[in-house]
């Protein structure tokens, strides 16, 4: 039977050690998609930046994409499904940042702007995350008049957080890491992506094997056929999934894959 398989990217295919998919990785996709499952992408970040997969690109081994935490799917040249968020919350989350001199990533639908950087931006999106694309700096509100937002990264603490959700009641908070918060539109999640992909090429929801280290997997690894946290995962994020592997560094992609897609998988 035909698996649809979905993979986070960063503490999932992409170690924070390395940096790099590991081989092992790599060589279990690989022989997962010779034998005619399918392979798609669930990620927060927006195509933009999405810089590090080269070692399956390469190799023709990604059919699909779920970008910007669901808000965002592509296949191919084509756009499956895109919604941004309503522009009274953009307002609503951006004038909070400027009057606060918080950091806000903005994200359209083929550009990404920092707003208002510090070192955290710095710290987490070219020290921890590997970024190799520069991303520009520009001011708010100008960085989002009059364009489609596709997501916001401010980076808010738990508390901020919980201050501004009242006022944007039109939005999605994702929270995978302390610093920072995505914000995409209402129901658009890594579980809305899955549904999206799904739908277009045909494939059943108990056919589906989503496989994640982060808040912002709880979402899938809960909807998707079976759920497979990384032992590098958060507790709460393990307590989702139907079956916890090993860690991104000792093989857990290639462990999972052996047991759940080529084992049962025949």
């Amino acid at each position: 039977m035909t698996k649809a398989l979905f993979f986070d990217i960063d503490g999932t295919l992409v170690s924070f050690q390395t940096h790099e998919i590991p081989v092992s990785a790599v060589e279990a996709l690989a022989a997962a998609k010779a034998e005619g499952h399918r392979i798609f992408i669930a990620t927060g970040r927006p195509r933009i930046i999405i810089s590090n997969l080269g070692a399956l690109q390469e190799r023709g081994l990604i059919d699909g994409y779920i970008t910007m935490n669901g808000a965002y799917c592509f296949v191919g040249d084509e756009v499956i499904y895109k919604s941004p968020i309503p522009v009274t919350d953009v307002r609503t989350l951006t004038d909070y940042c400027a009057k606060r001199d918080i950091p806000c990533i903005v994200v359209g639908e083929n550009d990404i702007c920092a707003c208002q950087p510090d070192e955290r931006v710095q710290e987490v999106f070219y020290e921890h995350l590997k970024v190799t694309v520069p991303i520009p700096t520009r001011q708010l509100p100008d960085a989002v008049e009059g364009k489609e937002i596709y997501q916001l990264t401010p980076f808010l603490v738990e508390s901020q957080e919980r201050e501004v959700s009242p006022y944007t009641p039109n939005c999605e908070m994702g929270r995978w890491h302390p610093a920072f918060v995505d914000v995409t539109a209402k129901g658009n999640t890594k579980q809305k992506g899955i549904d999206e992909i799904i739908r277009h090429f045909g494939i059943r929801l108990e056919d589906t094997i989503a496989f994640g280290d982060g808040g912002n997997d709880i979402s899938m690894l809960r909807h998707a056929g079976i759920g497979i946290a990384m032992g590098n995962a958060a507790d709460h994020v393990k307590a989702a999934a139907d079956y916890v592997t090993d860690t991104v560094d000792n093989d857990g992609i290639a462990k999972a894959i052996e047991q759940w897609v080529m084992k049962n998988g025949k």
